[in-house]
């Protein structure tokens, strides 16, 4: 029977109810809104760079659309916090191993704000570089590079990140003895208190590129094949560590428009694209690692695609970024997510599938940002005032040493150490 007439009982009063509770909720939803707003304008400030988690780059750029579950670290985003005194010089531009073309600041370039920024993830922080642990935890082992010339930025800033902790840097010799320049070939850089060698193989494609079959048509003039990767593999064989990126010459400037054509088995595909050519070669390096390495002894990263930042034109139509001395502020700005690291994320997820210690090493969105660490104008003695400024390599000490931090990162959790 109360419960019959209670409703009845308490009817009059129950619109004013209703009334005060959508109040709370609109007053609950204004303060939410105000405060994101005051969040966001602080980010525009120079000590800072903060930006909506859910903006449209943010969503664009993330190869799986998927955030990280609770409790794991995505080092790869975040943003760039200014410290007037960072870094602790991890390395200067007196390292032997930087090739000339990187050693901006010699070449003429007169502010440092570009190297006093530090990458801050989401939600944790990127360990600390260790260079006497890296180089204890490679004890007698081969950390190899493989790729384009922006791999060998990143290879060039690991050695001089690793050399800080030797103190006698007669040890640290090229194996060889040849010069870091951007000659073709490959490189290998020894540690010898450790019995550890950092190698760096120039293969631009990956895979081989080689003379045309016969009977081609006329105007083929090379063929990129999909099929077979580049003979320097048979030394990647036996790395600990193998960080492998390709991205830069997959467009068809480098490619159909120089004459040089995609091919599979003995014959030319005359109408495969560049997109198909990049996603048949990542299958191609998908097969010779499950066929070639130890899952337990390998570690492999193929890392993502390096942003270029070329303002008012391309590269060959006076393209400039030697105005820039900040990172981005602005994340609409920013471009979306680049065609070629959904391939690449691909890959890895099938990967993934069996016993692979196998990461993307994703360092696009946080070098997207980084407009300011390119050499622009300021390039290796001898380059010609009128030749196009570098908007596509990077100035060491610069950008590239975050990517080894966050190899070093991603190499301690999963509790990488040679045997």
């Amino acid at each position: 029977m109360d419960q019959v007439t209670t409703p009845t009982r308490h009817q009059l009063p129950s619109t004013p109810v209703i009334i005060k509770r959508e109040l709370c909720y609109t007053l609950f939803f204004v303060s939410i809104l105000i405060s994101s707003i005051i969040l966001f304008n602080l980010g525009g400030s120079s000590e800072q760079l903060v930006f909506f988690r859910f903006g449209f780059f943010s969503q664009k750029l993330k190869p799986d659309q998927q955030r990280p579950s609770l409790g794991a670290c995505d080092y790869s985003y975040g943003r760039w916090v200014r410290e007037e005194n960072y870094p602790i010089q991890l390395y200067d531009e007196n390292c032997p191993f930087l090739d000339p073309g990187f050693r901006c600041r010699q070449n003429g370039r007169t502010d440092v704000e570009y190297l006093k920024w530090r990458w801050q993830p989401d939600g944790c922080d990127l360990p600390r570089f260790n260079a006497s642990e890296f180089l204890e935890r490679s004890r007698n082992g081969r950390v190899v590079f493989a790729g384009d010339s922006i791999g060998r930025n990143q290879w060039e800033s690991l050695i001089c990140m690793l050399a800080q902790a030797v103190t006698n840097r007669s040890t640290i010799f090229e194996e060889n003895g040849n010069p870091i320049t951007k000659h073709k070939g490959y490189l290998s850089i020894k540690f010898q208190d450790y019995n550890l060698t950092v190698e760096y193989y120039r293969t631009p494609f990956l895979v081989i590129i080689n003379r045309p079959p016969k009977d081609s048509p006329a105007h083929v003039r090379a063929t990129i094949r999909v099929d077979e990767l580049h003979w320097y593999s048979r030394r990647w064989t036996g790395a600990n560590v193998l960080v492998l990126n390709t991205g830069h010459w997959w467009n068809k400037e480098k490619t159909v428009k120089m004459g040089c054509y995609f091919q599979q088995g003995g014959k030319v595909n005359m109408t495969m694209d560049v997109m198909e050519g990049l996603r048949r070669s990542l299958q191609t390096i998908k097969s010779w690692a499950t066929q070639n390495l130890n899952p337990e002894r390998s570690h492999v990263f193929l890392r993502s695609y390096s942003p270029v930042h070329y303002r008012n034109g391309s590269w060959n139509e006076g393209g400039l970024c030697d105005a820039e001395i900040e990172p981005e502020k602005t994340y609409t700005m920013l471009k979306a997510e680049p065609w070629n690291n959904k391939y690449i994320s691909d890959v890895i997820k099938q990967m993934k599938h069996g016993n692979w210690k196998v990461q993307l090493l994703n360092i696009t969105y946080l070098t997207e940002f980084r407009k300011d660490g390119h050499p622009s104008r300021h390039r290796e003695p001898g380059t010609p005032a009128n030749a196009p400024q570098d908007c596509s390599h990077w100035c060491l000490p610069g950008i590239p040493d975050t990517w080894n931090e966050l190899l070093y990162a991603h190499l301690v959790s999963m509790g990488f150490r040679t045997k």
